[in-house]
């Protein structure tokens, strides 16, 4: 079951955190396009359009009817749906990508098999979350249950995304982290950097097999 009440309730509060935190955001946004490949892609789990807006992507998947809602006044066509029953034939995107969703899918395995449909052979996925074991992570963990949209999130490692990711029939082609240090004392753009365990956010892109 999509975990979306949080997002219904308090998308104003969801939007607030990106205009406190703008620096964040821009190098989230700046480590996502250096791994994002051309062609036509779908965002999963779009919320309410921050990222693909930026980055280009013109198509969204989002459980949430507020957060839609939001995305669509972005431009972006929103299908409503989940990761794990993407409303779309198969082969039909060059790359898929996941901001911060994978924490909040109840399936990943399934949704990786999805997401392995839905984009052609040889196609990509882009997944961007909070790494479980970087400083960010540890921190977001213990005050999980205070977060109104984090204590229903499940927060996973790099190792773990990687070992999801094989056993999905993807190979891992690079792996980038960006947002490093305090978040109230990130005032300018910070480019990412190769590898993980430094950054709170990382950013993985693995290709399809065959």
């Amino acid at each position: 079951m999509a975990r979306v009440e949080p997002f219904e309730r308090h998308s104003d509060t969801y939007e607030a955190w990106f205009q406190r935190f703008p620096k964040v955001y821009e190098s989230e946004v700046a480590a996502i396009r250096t791994a994002l490949p051309e062609g036509c892609g779908v965002e999963i789990g779009v919320g309410s359009g921050l990222f693909a807006s930026l980055l280009g992507i013109a198509e969204g998947v989002e459980p949430s009817a507020a957060m839609a809602g939001l995305a669509r006044e972005r431009g972006i066509h929103v299908t409503r749906g989940v990761a794990e029953d993407l409303p779309y034939h198969d082969h039909h995107f060059d790359f898929a990508l996941m901001v911060t969703t994978i924490c909040f899918v109840d399936d990943p395995i399934r949704a990786l098999a999805e997401i392995s449909r839905v984009v052609k052979p040889g196609g990509a996925v882009i997944l961007a979350f909070v790494d479980r074991e970087s400083t960010l992570g540890v921190i977001y963990e213990e005050i999980k249950e205070e977060n109104l949209f984090y204590r229903d999130a499940t927060f996973y490692s790099v190792a773990e995304i990687e070992k999801y990711l094989s056993n999905s029939g993807f190979i891992v082609e690079t792996i980038t982290q960006t947002v490093f240090g305090d978040l109230r004392t990130i005032g300018e753009v910070q480019p990412a950097r190769p590898g993980h365990g430094e950054g709170g956010f990382v950013v993985l892109r693995a290709r399809i097999q065959g």
